[in-house]
C-alpha cells in the first residue's frame, strides 16, 4: 500500500507485475490490470474522503446490525 499525501492517493498493490491496461470502475477508482486481465492494483483517488465514507457507512451498518440483534 502507498499513500500520496500531497495529491491524496492511496494505490493498493495486489500483485507485482507491469500494468497492461486499467479501468475505470467509478469516477475514482482505477483498477489496473497485467497483460493477461489480473488485477495487479488498485487506485483511489481522493482516499482521504473516500475511506471516510467507507468506513462511516460500514460502521453505521454494523451498529444498526448489532442495536436490531439486541434485546429490549
Amino acid at each position: 500500500m502507498r499513500y500520496f499525501e500531497r495529491e491524496d492517493v492511496l494505490y493498493l498493490v495486489i500483485a507485482e507485475g507491469t500494468e497492461s491496461r486499467s479501468l475505470e470502475l467509478s469516477p475514482n477508482i482505477t483498477v489496473e490490470l497485467n497483460d493477461q486481465d489480473e488485477l495487479i492494483g488498485v487506485e483511489i483517488l481522493n482516499a482521504s474522503a473516500f475511506l471516510r465514507d467507507s468506513v462511516l457507512e460500514s460502521v453505521q451498518a454494523k451498529t444498526l446490525q448489532l442495536l436490531e440483534a439486541q434485546p429490549r
